[in-house]
């Protein structure tokens, strides 16, 4: 599978540094942003296989920024990391359409492979938007 490539949504630009820089040496392609419009400019130019998005920040919070995201795409494969975890809260975003949602601070071998199953999950979208598409097509052409 090609290299995974995720966007850090956090304002913490430290913590978001030393993650993406762990990510990186395992290989990932890895961009940061250090606050939920930032976060949301960044997937309007580019396609990513997954989005880390802290809960808590502020201004737009993770909620708020989860919502905005998936208007503009709702394949988008999103987790959500918080220090002020609630069950609440977490349920809510599952909701909304978060693919996981894991507390900080994160365990890296954790954090890695849920990026790694939101890539499978684009993947499989990808293909069966594609395949809808086709479907469209051949049937608009009466074939």
């Amino acid at each position: 599978m090609a290299e995974a490539k995720v966007l850090i949504v956090d304002d913490e630009t430290e913590f978001a540094t030393v993650i993406a820089a762990r990510m990186e040496a395992r290989g990932f392609k890895v961009d940061t942003a250090d606050s939920g419009p930032a976060g949301i400019d960044k997937i309007q130019n580019t396609a990513y296989d997954a989005i880390i998005l802290d809960l808590a920040m502020p201004g737009m919070d993770g909620i708020e920024t989860l919502r905005e995201m998936l208007k503009i795409d709702k394949t988008l494969q999103i987790i959500l990391l918080t220090g002020h975890a609630t069950l609440q809260k977490g349920v809510e975003a599952v909701k909304l359409g978060a693919s996981d949602f894991l507390e900080k601070p994160a365990d890296i071998d954790a954090l890695v492979g849920k990026v790694n199953e939101a890539q499978k999950k684009r993947i499989i979208s990808f293909q069966e938007n594609l395949e809808k598409k086709m479907s469209d097509i051949m049937k608009k052409k009466g074939w």
